[in-house]
């Protein structure tokens, strides 16, 4: 017998891609468990499959940064609680990020995908069932998106909950609206200008130039990241997906300024903000 739950949940999260670099990503769950059936006629009651599973993929993958501890020119080190990785990007220039343990997977894999990361997590979930579940299967799926969307990563110095992890992030798609009718092409430029981009806060850069280096405390710990300039994106509030939207609006008026410019920024699958200018 086999038991699905189908959109189980999603995860949103960073990681570091081999030629992309720094990649924030969003990603619908899928789970099946094989097993044989208990003294009520189920394997395993749905209400605790979803609760279970949710709250073990949000403490070791939503909201992380996800590394794989394969990845060509990866170096890293755990102590004190604190993990600190640094990685040489392909064309030039280094990703360094110091955070808490629990703001950072380690993940023994070459690289992270869909497929080799849900195998990762497969073989670990395994044991949060009881015994008449006998197997596994998990699938990551990305969202269908009609249109423009970009990778961004962040971290929400403000957040009380997992969001204040300086480098965790959204695979997202973006509409503009110009006088209450979506501009394809601005779309398209917009998602080219933020594609793999670091959303950071000018107030928590420490350091500019050809590197930004970002520097701040929050109620999990002390947090820094560096990346190169041409991965980063600086507003000058905190980069909520309302502010981010707000951000658009003002900026793409500036262009159109006797337009009616309307922006739905996405923070992932099926959730955003809508803001006007």
């Amino acid at each position: 017998m086999k038991l699905f739950v189908e959109n189980l949940t999603h995860v949103d999260f960073s990681y570091i891609d081999p030629q992309r670099g720094l990649l924030g990503e969003s990603w619908a769950v899928n789970l099946i468990l094989d097993g044989s059936l208990d003294q009520q006629g189920m394997i395993c009651d749905f209400g605790t499959v979803k609760k279970r599973v949710k709250q073990w993929l949000d403490s070791r993958v939503d909201h992380c940064l996800v590394v794989a501890t394969g990845l060509d020119g990866l170096a890293y080190e755990r102590s004190g609680g604190i993990t600190r990785l640094r990685w040489h990007y392909p064309e030039g220039g280094e990703l360094c990020c110091s955070a808490p343990d629990q703001a950072i997977a380690l993940v023994e894999l070459e690289r992270i995908d869909e497929v080799g990361l849900a195998r990762w997590c497969r073989d670990q979930l395994l044991k949060l069932f009881p015994e008449q579940v006998s197997g596994v299967q998990l699938e990551f799926l990305p969202e269908r998106i009609d249109g423009a969307f970009y990778h961004y990563s962040h971290g929400l110095q403000q957040h009380a909950g997992n969001c204040q992890r300086i480098a965790h992030g959204h695979r997202s798609p973006i509409q503009l609206l110009r006088n209450g009718r979506r501009d394809s092409a601005l779309e398209a430029q917009w998602a080219d200008r933020l594609r793999d981009i670091y959303i950071g806060t000018l107030a928590h850069r420490q350091q500019e130039g050809e590197c930004h280096r970002y520097v701040y405390d929050a109620p999990q710990g002390h947090f820094e990241l560096s990346l190169p300039a041409r991965c980063c994106y600086d507003i000058d509030t905190e980069s909520t997906v309302e502010r981010i939207a707000q951000h658009l609006a003002q900026r793409i008026k500036r262009d159109y300024p006797q337009d009616e410019i309307e922006v739905r920024a996405f923070e992932g699958i099926g959730k955003g903000a809508i803001a006007t200018a």
